[in-house]
């Protein structure tokens, strides 16, 4: 019988990563469309870099990052007692900073195409900036959430070499259906390589419907 179990996981990790990113995405789209403040261009490079990196340079330095003698891995370790690699929130953490950009490009689009008069409005009626935020931005850009969530989610679904080198292939904890199909073809086991493949085809075409229909008619801060 088929084994999902790294389907699954896969599925998981998409939710959990996509979630958390959005909260982390949403902010920072903000500040980086409205923002003004020396050395926004170098912000805005470094967010966009997992787009040109090959994954497995982004492993690499989140593997140093998420060690026990990295910055973030360290500061884990120091206070759960538990190493970060090899886990599944070692995992997202990972698939939240490779998939950051597709996060923050959609959001960003649905927030410059908001009516700057509406901020303007929301300034002299006395919101702060975080108020506007709450208030007028997140309100106005529902398709730019949607579209930051489904792309963060489909690209999650399909990472490989980030989720290799952060996280091992540890079945149950850390190897998601991209890298269960790759073990499955060095094994010569394509039956069970094109199950596993079709499931993932079938979700991401099943996402993509959904996205269709929810945004019908409308565009990014419709």
């Amino acid at each position: 019988m088929m084994d999902f179990s790294p389907l699954i996981l896969s599925l998981r990790l998409s939710m959990v990563s996509t979630v958390i990113l959005l909260v982390l995405a949403a902010p920072l789209t903000y500040v980086l469309a409205y923002g003004r403040f020396r050395g926004k261009i170098l912000v805005e490079a470094l967010v966009g870099l997992p787009l040109v990196l090959p994954p497995t340079v982004l492993g690499f330095y989140l593997l140093l990052v998420l060690g026990p003698d990295g910055m973030i891995g360290g500061i884990w370790q120091a206070i759960s007692g538990q190493p970060l690699l090899f886990t599944f929130i070692g995992i997202v953490i990972a698939s939240m900073f490779h998939s950051l950009p597709y996060a923050v490009q959609p959001l960003r689009a649905a927030f410059e195409k908001i009516d700057p008069r509406l901020l303007e409005t929301a300034a002299v009626l006395g919101c702060s900036p975080m108020a506007a935020f709450f208030r007028v931005v997140l309100p106005n850009a529902r398709g730019g959430l949607v579209a930051a969530a489904v792309l963060a989610f489909a690209h999650t679904m399909g990472e490989f070499g980030v989720i290799l080198m952060v996280g091992g292939s540890i079945p149950g904890k850390t190897r998601v259906a991209s890298i269960a199909i790759y073990e499955y073809v060095e094994a010569l086991r394509y039956h069970e390589a094109w199950q596993l493949s079709l499931a993932l085809v079938v979700i991401s075409y099943v996402v993509l419907l959904l996205v269709s229909y929810l945004n019908r008619g409308g565009r990014y801060g419709a």
